[in-house]
């Protein structure tokens, strides 16, 4: 098959937001891969934010960092996992960066003086951009998922744009509208009119659903399936059912259970390649079904506050990342979630011995700092597995520095600029950026290489001298003080390439089972078949300590 007319697919989502319109792209994605096509996944976010980077976690959900640097909504990491594959910012758009570039343009006379509008102007910008990624990709087949809910005023352009490709296009598009189906607890019976409706409103738009996913806390029944195909105009075989289910990773093969897959290629008109089938993918979904051996991680941060149905959002590719890592250690992740503030005073911390491993994530700000530290310093005397990301490996040396080496008021920059130990600081030519209040210029965005140490737990870990890892900071260990916290004991294990930026800080294992820290973020690199080395080594020491 050419990639000169590479196929679309548009997920849609009707009736309410959050149906599980990115698990259902991603699905149909990993779906179509297993059949032997290669597939790229875009997601559109129609938020007026040119990227995700100044989202706040706690309303929209976990910031994912692509190896370009572009900061992406949370389903571009959902893509990333269940391809196991890395993605590019061609991928990622948002009504901000569409507009950004029309404004650009019309500035720079590109459109040669006539009036700019929102048809056809920016309407052909959202086609471009999408023709662009399919094609950058080389894709056979561009997974699409439109942001927002049918009837949002945002999004509207971006489903316009997309009724344009299958008008120019018919044969090579199709629409994939995520609905909800109701059961009211008081009638006891699940609801199709909502879905109805949701389809008739996508009909105003010009656009008719070629497939409908029926979310529902239940399975779709036959007799609601056939309602909903004379009422929808949909066939019934291309009605999917997708009740509620333990496990994000069981959707692929739920799906397939109706045959999607195929129904999927029958409408675009092309074969299938392959009949692997997710053969890998179905291996280990059942092995999360039969593990029965326990590990027990403690996750502290400072987002657990603001009600528990954030948390998955928040750190999502933390928590799958410790779940990848525990099942390749034949084992299930039984995570706990602690408020950092609760150990502020030093009290509580007794309870951190029934964990068999800590991990702090990265974050900013200050609060809960104290709480961390102290937590930080009862797992390293205590010797729990401690696994410190970015803002947990920064503490982690202000923990070390303040009560290893004496250094009473050592501190990060960020919290404190008067500490007479700035362990942790900005570096020196980003300075200047940062008093010019260019706060974007100052991040370090993106993939970087990093040197591993031999002979350290991370070399030992990743079992190569060479790595490329993802980061999202602005503060780094301060050059003045890394000799005085290696004469103290710290081992720098990873270092970029010029020496001058301390990637990993490790206790040796003599010292401590498993005490490390990243100043990147590993999580974002995790994958199902692919867990991440680091993970899957602190994984390996927290069940060490139930021996």
């Amino acid at each position: 098959m050419s990639t000169k007319n590479p196929k679309y697919i548009f997920v849609v989502g009707g009736v309410m937001s959050g149906v599980g319109k990115g698990i259902t792209a991603a699905s149909i994605s990993k779906i179509l891969q297993s059949k032997g096509f290669k597939i790229n996944s875009v997601k559109v976010d129609p938020y007026l934010n040119v990227d995700a980077g100044t989202m706040n976690p706690t309303e929209h959900g976990e910031v994912f960092v692509l190896n370009s640097g572009l900061e992406t909504d949370q389903d571009m990491g959902n893509y990333e996992r269940f391809l196991n594959m890395d993605l590019g910012p061609e991928n990622y758009m948002t009504s901000g960066m569409v507009y950004k570039s029309v404004i650009e343009r019309e500035r720079n006379l590109g459109y040669h003086g006539k009036f700019v509008e929102a048809i056809p102007h920016v309407r052909d910008e959202i086609m471009n951009r999408l023709d662009k990624a399919g094609r950058m990709a080389k894709s056979d087949i561009s997974v699409v998922e439109i942001g927002g809910t049918i009837g949002d005023f945002q999004n509207a352009l971006f489903i316009e744009a997309a009724r344009v490709f299958k008008m120019k296009r018919p044969q090579d598009v199709l629409f994939v509208m995520v609905s909800y189906l109701p059961v009211p607890s008081t009638i006891g019976e699940m609801k199709t009119k909502p879905t109805q409706n949701a389809v008739r409103q996508l009909n105003s738009y010009g656009v008719q659903p070629d497939v409908i996913i029926a979310r529902g806390p239940l399975p779709l029944d036959q007799k609601r399936k056939e309602h909903l195909a004379v009422w929808c105009n949909v066939k019934p075989e291309n009605i999917i059912s997708a009740p509620d289910i333990e496990s994000i990773y069981d959707v692929p093969i739920n799906f397939e259970k109706d045959n999607m897959g195929d129904n999927i290629l029958s409408l675009l008109k092309i074969r299938r390649k392959t009949k692997v089938d997710m053969k890998d993918w179905r291996a280990l979904v059942e092995k999360t079904k039969k593990v029965k051996k326990q590990v027990k991680v403690a996750i502290v941060g400072k987002y657990f506050n603001t009600g528990d149905f954030v948390l998955s959002d928040a750190y999502i590719s933390v928590i799958e990342a410790i779940k990848f890592s525990a099942y390749e250690n034949n084992s299930k992740a039984v995570l706990s979630w602690l408020n950092a503030r609760d150990f502020e005073k030093g009290k509580n911390l007794a309870s951190l011995d029934q964990y068999d491993g800590i991990l702090i994530p990265g974050g900013f700000g200050e609060t809960g700092i104290e709480g961390k530290i102290k937590v930080i310093e009862y797992a390293r005397k205590r010797k729990i597995p401690y696994f410190g990301l970015c803002y947990g490996m920064q503490l982690m040396m202000v923990e070390y520095a303040r009560n290893v080496l004496g250094l009473k008021d050592a501190h990060t920059v960020e919290i404190n600029p008067k500490t007479k130990n700035p362990v942790i600081d900005i570096m020196p030519e980003q300075k200047k950026l940062l008093a010019e209040n260019k706060y974007g210029a100052t991040m370090r965005l993106g993939a970087y290489p990093c040197y591993l140490i031999n002979g350290t737990i991370a070399r030992g870990a990743y079992g190569k001298n060479k790595i490329s890892e993802r980061h999202r900071h602005r503060y780094e260990v301060n050059p003045e003080y890394i000799s005085i916290l290696e004469q103290g004991g710290v081992v720098f294990s990873g270092k970029s390439p010029d020496g001058r930026l301390m990637e990993i800080a490790e206790l040796p294992k003599g010292k401590h089972p498993f005490f490390l820290g990243t100043q990147f973020h590993p999580e974002f690199s995790a994958r199902p078949l692919a867990p991440h080395p680091l993970f899957s080594a602190f994984i390996k020491a927290c069940l060490g300590k139930q021996k």
